[in-house]
């Protein structure tokens, strides 16, 4: 009888915190330009987008994208760059 001895490694789990990217309401930019800053930053669909939009207009704010705080800080500061107010949480 064979007995193979198995060796347990250790593995570290990199635990990814996953934040929101949120957008909020101002009185400067049209619905055109949030909706086209959505569809092209954030590769929103056209429909995604513009639901986005209306609900930062009646509710003052929505999320737009969820994810890793490296790739929403890029996208925040082109939608900040663009005049739009965001915030990561």
């Amino acid at each position: 009888m064979n007995t193979e001895v198995l060796e347990k490694k250790e593995t570290k789990s990199v635990k990814t915190e996953k934040k929101h990217l949120v957008l909020f309401n101002d009185n400067d930019n049209t619905f055109d330009h949030v909706i086209n800053l959505l569809v092209k930053v954030c590769k929103h669909d056209a429909i995604q987008a513009e639901q986005c939009a209306f609900l930062v207009h009646h509710k003052g704010k929505c999320t737009v994208k969820s994810g890793v705080i490296e790739e929403l800080s890029i996208i925040a500061e082109i939608l900040a760059d663009n005049g739009l107010t965001v915030e990561i949480n």
